[in-house]
Formats: C-alpha cells, sequence, structure tokens
C-alpha cells in the first residue's frame, strides 16, 4: 500500500481507535469536528484519497460508510495502554483486594473489544472452563452495570470476585465456570456493587 501523509495517518488513526473503542465507524462530521475541518467537504478529500492507497473501502449513501481494509483493522498507530495492576480478583470464594497502584503493564489495545481501564490477579480456578487460569491478568472495564451472562468483577462486603451475572426478578447470582464451585447467591443485605466488566486476559505464566 502507499505511504499516507502525516494527516492522512492521523484521521486513518481516528477512524480505526473509533471502530476499535466503539465498533461502529465515526461520521464525516464526527471526523470534521475532531480535526477542526471547515466543512466535510475536506474529511472526503482525505477519505478518498486514504481509499485510493488501500487502507479503507467507503460506502456511498452511509452515514457511517466507512470500513478498513486488510491489517488495519487492528493496527491504530496509538495502540498500547498502559494499565495499573490495582491487586487481586478471586476465582474461587471472593477474597479481599489489594490494590498495587505503583505496578503497570504496556498491553496491545486491540486485543480488546472493550477497552480496559485496570488489570486483576485472578487466584483460583473457578473460572477456568472460560479460560481465566489462575494467576492471569484479567482486564477490565469499569462499570456499575451488566447485562445477565457478562463476566464481572464484583463486591461482595468488600471482597472481589469474578464471576459470569445472573440476575433474577428475585435474587443474584454469581456463577463459576468450573463444576467444582457452588454459584454464590448475593444475600439481599449484603454491600454488593459490580466493579467491572471482563475484557480478556493476559496471561504472563
Amino acid at each position: 500500500m502507499t505511504t499516507l501523509t502525516d494527516r492522512q495517518q492521523e484521521i486513518l488513526d481516528f477512524v480505526t481507535e473509533t471502530i476499535t473503542q466503539t465498533s461502529i465507524p465515526p461520521t464525516w462530521q464526527e471526523i470534521c469536528d475532531a480535526f477542526g475541518f471547515a466543512s466535510t467537504r475536506a474529511v472526503q478529500k482525505h477519505l478518498q484519497a486514504i481509499e485510493t492507497k488501500g487502507y479503507i473501502t467507503l460506502h456511498t449513501g452511509q452515514t457511517r460508510g466507512i470500513s478498513l481494509r486488510g491489517r488495519n483493522r487492528s493496527t491504530p498507530r496509538n495502540k498500547t495502554l498502559n494499565l495499573p495492576i490495582l491487586g487481586r480478583v478471586a476465582a474461587g470464594g471472593p477474597i479481599g483486594a489489594d490494590h498495587v497502584t505503583d505496578e503497570h503493564m504496556t498491553i496491545d489495545r486491540t486485543m480488546f473489544s472493550r477497552t480496559p481501564d485496570y488489570l486483576l490477579r485472578v487466584k483460583g480456578q473457578s473460572m477456568q472452563d472460560d479460560g481465566i487460569l489462575d494467576g492471569d491478568l484479567v482486564a477490565v472495564q469499569s462499570a456499575n452495570t451488566a447485562n445477565n451472562h457478562d463476566i464481572v468483577v464484583a463486591r461482595i462486603d468488600g471482597e472481589m470476585t469474578i464471576k459470569r451475572l445472573k440476575q433474577t426478578k428475585t435474587k443474584i447470582l454469581l456463577l463459576p465456570r468450573n463444576p467444582e464451585f457452588d454459584p454464590i447467591e448475593v444475600p439481599k443485605d449484603a454491600d454488593f456493587a459490580i466493579e467491572g466488566i471482563y475484557c480478556g486476559l493476559v496471561r504472563t505464566h
């Protein structure tokens, strides 16, 4: 593919990172606003040049009619995240979370469909059928709500655990992914909160 100009590369990075973070491409107006162009006509010219050089495909008549080609689907220029390792999370019974804020790891942001905010070290084997093993670092996006069957990091009375969430009209269950472990039913009077949603893991062992 032909080399891009600096401005073309910046626009391509913006498009790629938007798709990485939101799963949808930006509109021409959003690109216009991000780069301070006077009109979307300037955006059109840049996008057409990027398309001619083989990095994207433009789809006429679509508001978000931009798709990435080939390797560029996962190669934005600024593709790393420096994430803090905040402590431990139990894949077993809940354990206390220790906050180690002076330890960080740089990872490739394109490893994850969601953009994580921090890492936690796993202790235990209750999530092994989901591929989450003792000693893994799980990447977590901060959130206080989640959908049924999401893998979440949850706090119960000050202790942290990672499980699949199941909510019914009458109860909240945290489900393990190992038949040797029992589900955790959250007591109605417990200090319970969802702290984040699982994005993926980094295996360092």
